[in-house]
């Protein structure tokens, strides 16, 4: 049990602190980004043929290989991120305030990953700006594919809003504590501030995450992205309603996980244990195991439609699935992490935060594994005779596995950049913790 009291001085502790271990985690990071934009590089030059995607169809192998399986991957659990987040403000769940930033800032983080993996796979960027953007009052009638750009921008710009309102108030009163060299940023973060306006911001906040919630199942991770799958009735893979409710429970799968990986993280850095409580990591766990259940129900769905006197498209489809390795593994790492939870759920005593970062990485593995077998899977089993005698197949190349790690080294450094700037945990939560116990400036007993 420690007996330290949550401070303004615990959550400034990564803005006024410069590490080796800091510095070797940028590093890190920031070579796998720049490895992977050597190889996009490499690809701008001699054309998408590089990374080994051959013709539509079994004929050739797949069109849509790692690129795009990352990118639903980073959409998912950028709109799971913000969900979480969501949440603990409209619910009220303030014991998970100490996370909801880091749940925000994982979405930004995601959403850009997700974004640059747009631009990479155009293979030109200029038809951004020439195609997408140019022509966007033709496209966006004609186009689902410009909806998706649509959402992750509007997703985008209303998650920023939705951080950058909490951050004002955090600005504002930890200013004298904050480094002068950042005074600029301060400057423009708080543009116009007033203390009359917290009132207001917090029912715009709360107002922004209804809409999220709301927004979540019916334009966002259980929308839009899955009908641009679902409703394409020549993919077996892809075809049925069960895709909307599928990528939602991945999305919240894999930003539980993320959050989980970094709130250890940062806990173990800064001494975090009494802000960032056991209780905490078991409570995600918990909702961690009951979405890990959602995602094999709907695996299961989808498998029943093509084993009970299915059409042939969809037997093979399904005989195709149910026979590679990686399904097996990635269906394996979730079911094991169920387990688990559900065990320390009965047993408090099976819990550790060693355990629980490794159950995060499973599940992350494995919904990064199945997402990209979707993809590809889609494009292998088509309702096209002209296929049916030449298999395909696919094998990711060198240039798209650097893109999965050179993604990852950018959100980490976007995680690790953003807390020199500002508190990675809100100034709310450590005013809710010291509410909590009934105390000011008096020592407590925060379990560790």
């Amino acid at each position: 049990m420690s007996t330290k009291t949550p401070s303004s001085e615990d959550i400034l502790r990564p803005v006024n602190t410069l590490t080796k271990k800091w510095i070797a985690l940028v590093s890190i990071a920031g070579l796998a980004f720049v490895l992977f934009l050597i190889g996009w590089a490499y690809q701008l030059q001699e054309g998408l043929v590089v990374t080994g995607l051959g013709d539509w169809g079994s004929g050739g192998g797949v069109t849509w290989g790692v690129y795009i399986g990352a990118f639903i991957w980073w959409v998912g659990i950028a709109h799971g991120g913000i969900i979480l987040s969501a949440a603990v403000r409209l619910l009220g769940m303030e014991r998970y305030m100490p996370v909801a930033r880091m749940a925000e800032l994982l979405t930004l983080a995601g959403l850009s990953a997700a974004g640059f993996y747009i631009i990479v796979h155009m293979g030109r960027p200029d038809r951004m700006v020439t195609s997408v953007l140019g022509h966007y009052h033709i496209t966006v009638h004609n186009s689902p594919l410009v909806w998706d750009v649509t959402v992750i921008t509007a997703y985008f710009v209303l998650t920023a809003t939705y951080l950058g309102l909490t951050i004002r108030y955090d600005v504002v009163r930890l200013r004298d504590d904050l480094p002068d060299i950042l005074e600029p940023v301060y400057k423009f973060l708080t543009l116009g501030y007033t203390e009359e306006e917290d009132e207001v911001i917090e029912r715009m906040v709360w107002w922004i995450a209804a809409a999220i919630i709301i927004m979540a199942p019916l334009l966002l991770h259980g929308g839009v992205i899955p009908w641009l799958f679902s409703l394409l009735g020549t993919y077996p893979v892809w075809d049925g309603g069960i895709q909307g409710p599928q990528f939602l429970s991945i999305a919240l799968t894999s930003a539980i996980s993320g959050v989980i990986v970094a709130a250890a993280a940062f806990t173990k850095a800064y001494e975090w244990e009494h802000i960032i409580t056991r209780d905490v990591f078991r409570g995600l766990l918990l909702w961690l195991g009951f979405f890990c259940l959602m995602f094999l129900w709907f695996q299961l769905q989808q498998v029943i439609n093509g084993i009970f006197i299915p059409g042939v498209a969809a037997g093979e489809a399904t005989h195709g699935k149910l026979h590679h390795p990686l399904y097996l593994l990635s269906l394996g790492l979730v079911a094991a992490s169920m387990i688990y939870i559900f065990a320390q759920g009965l047993r408090p005593v099976l819990f550790t935060k060693t355990r629980a970062i490794i159950v995060a990485v499973a599940v992350l593995t494995a919904t990064l594994v199945e997402k990209i077998l979707f993809v590809v899977e889609g494009f292998l089993y088509v309702q096209f005779s002209i296929y049916e005698a030449v298999p395909g197949e696919y094998f990711p190349s060198l240039i798209e596995i650097a893109s999965v790690l050179g993604t990852i080294g950018m959100v980490c450094l976007i995680f690790l950049l953003v807390s020199k700037v500002v508190p990675i945990v809100e100034l709310h939560a450590i005013e809710h913790l010291n509410g909590e116990h009934g105390h000011d400036d008096g020592p407590t007993e925060v379990e560790a």
